[in-house]
């Protein structure tokens, strides 16, 4: 918790944490609003479907050229504007006429979230280097806060009985405590890096960390979508439990990240992320034992190990020799959300083809390739 208290004591390290939270609070407050935008504009869920397709688009859309932007104006500026524009952008999707201004306006604002994504990360990276201070861990737990401040002010959608009003105030909100915030930031650019020519070499390393990127991230998709489904239809647990796996998983995921710094300062990044590895195997062991209790504490520990492997792949890939961090911001980035999109989809088709159960299965195998691939990381920085 080390790294929390640095957050809570020093606006140096508040300031970057609290743009993490903001994300989460403009992305949240969208997408409790979903329903209300299919009904206002009487679309189907097919439609629905692709209008969301076209914010993840957004997202992939500017990840090729997120570090040459942010490399240019300077991490701390990139990572302000991205504060501006989300906070305009933010309110488009709940002003759209029609489905097809839904569509321009997601895609908008799902670059303006990658942008945003990529230079915060890139912001604590380079903010860790100079202070010699680790808090990545903890950045991304002020992530998970904003979930939780979304769900709270769910609670006023009655209250306020406007969408777009229920926007406007959180962006305002959101907006003035990052003006008070961003001086503390603003100025921060990257530190030169000595580049060395493209090699396979040079390229292995971040090829190995997309790929635990990927799978990663895939499967924290996967538990998220398909966690209360598996609780039901497999382990037939109670319907007051159902939504206790996602529950179980989301508390124990935003507990991680808040102890990851710590535990990355004592061991290395390569082998926490091998210990995170660890843990979600054994959560996916109690996950498939078919036990109600058994499987909600297995989904506990998914939380738990996946918690800090997002953040520290961030890390590892922000600090690769003769790569800007920037660009291997962008790359874990780029495969961590591909696999977030994505991995729900494949163990849908999976629980289409075989049975729900097959998926976690092979949700389980992907926990395994991830701690293969780090104890391949770690005999490769040791030799």
């Amino acid at each position: 918790m080390k790294s929390l208290q640095l957050i809570l004591s020093n606006p140096r390290y508040f300031a970057p944490a609290f743009v993490f939270t903001s994300l989460n609070i403009w992305f949240g407050t969208w997408a409790i609003y979903i329903p209300s935008v299919k009904e206002k504009l009487q679309i189907d869920k097919a439609d629905l479907g692709i209008a969301i397709f076209f914010l993840s688009l957004g997202v992939f859309t500017v990840f090729p050229i997120a570090s040459k932007i942010i490399n240019k104006i300077g991490v701390g500026r990139a990572t302000w504007f991205g504060v501006v524009f989300n906070s305009a952008l933010a309110l488009f999707p709940l002003i759209a006429p029609n489905y097809y201004s839904l569509c321009i306006a997601l895609f908008l604002f799902g670059a303006c979230n990658g942008l945003t994504d990529i230079a915060m990360n890139t912001l604590v990276t380079e903010i860790e280097k100079e202070d010699k201070q680790n808090f990545m861990s903890a950045a991304h737990g002020f992530f998970s806060l904003g979930g939780v401040i979304v769900g709270l002010g769910s609670f006023l959608i009655p209250l306020i009985g406007s969408p777009f009003l229920h926007m406007l105030i959180t962006v305002i909100l959101v907006l003035i405590i990052n003006v008070f915030l961003k001086k503390r930031y603003y100025h921060i650019t990257a530190a030169p890096v000595e580049k060395e020519p493209f090699s396979l070499k040079l390229f292995k390393p971040l090829l190995v960390l997309g790929i635990i990127g990927f799978v990663s991230m895939g499967s924290e998709g996967g538990i998220i979508d398909w966690s209360a489904l598996y609780l039901k239809e497999v382990v037939l647990a109670p319907e007051a439990l159902i939504g206790s796996g996602f529950l179980a998983f989301s508390a124990m995921m935003t507990f991680g990240r808040f102890l990851g710094d710590g535990i990355s300062q004592r061991i290395g990044s390569i082998k926490l992320v091998a210990l995170g590895a660890f843990i979600a195997i054994i959560g996916y062991v109690l996950v498939l034992s078919e036990n109600s209790i058994l499987a909600i504490v297995g989904f506990a520990l998914n939380g738990l190990g996946f918690s800090v492997m997002v953040p520290e792949l961030f890390r590892i890939g922000g600090n690769v020799k003769g790569v800007e961090s920037s660009q291997g911001v962008a790359f874990i980035a780029g495969t961590g959300y591909s696999g977030f999109l994505l991995g729900p989809v494949i163990l849908g088709f999976l629980a289409e083809g075989f049975t729900l159960k097959t998926s976690f299965w092979a949700l389980l195998g992907c926990a395994a390739l991830v701690l293969f691939l780090t104890i391949v990381l770690n005999t490769k920085k040791t030799t």
